[in-house]
């Protein structure tokens, strides 16, 4: 069993900031990509980052410049730090993962969400 939480969302003004973690636990093995994908309100969910084992990292163009993932594989824990926050960018944040466990089965795992609110 391997799970994935997310925490940090909440309320932002237009161009604040804020920074989501998500742990991961459980029967793990080694974790391989993690990233983050996001839905908003009446939309599909789409990709935001990912971020590899070997720290190698790709971000949705609207993001580019302003969002930076990154991971401490001591800790399993992949961050997204979000700057330059815009109304647009509100959404339920999910955290995502290729897990190996210890039973050496290959995982996608995804977490529950945790939203992100930017008010004008």
């Amino acid at each position: 069993q391997v799970q994935l939480v997310e925490s940090g969302g909440g309320l932002v003004q237009t161009g604040g900031s804020l920074r989501l973690s998500c742990v991961a636990s459980g029967s793990i093995s080694s974790i391989n990509t993690m990233g983050w994908y996001r839905q908003a309100p009446g939309k599909q969910r789409e990709f935001v980052a990912y971020i590899t084992a070997g720290g190698s990292t790709e971000y949705l163009d609207s993001v580019k410049g302003r969002f930076t993932i990154s991971r401490d594989n001591a800790k399993r824990t992949v961050y997204l730090q979000m700057n330059s926050l815009i109304p647009e960018d509100t959404a339920v944040y999910y955290c995502n993962a290729e897990v190996r466990t210890t039973g050496d089965t290959i995982l996608i795992v995804w977490g529950q969400g945790t939203l992100v609110t930017v008010s004008s």
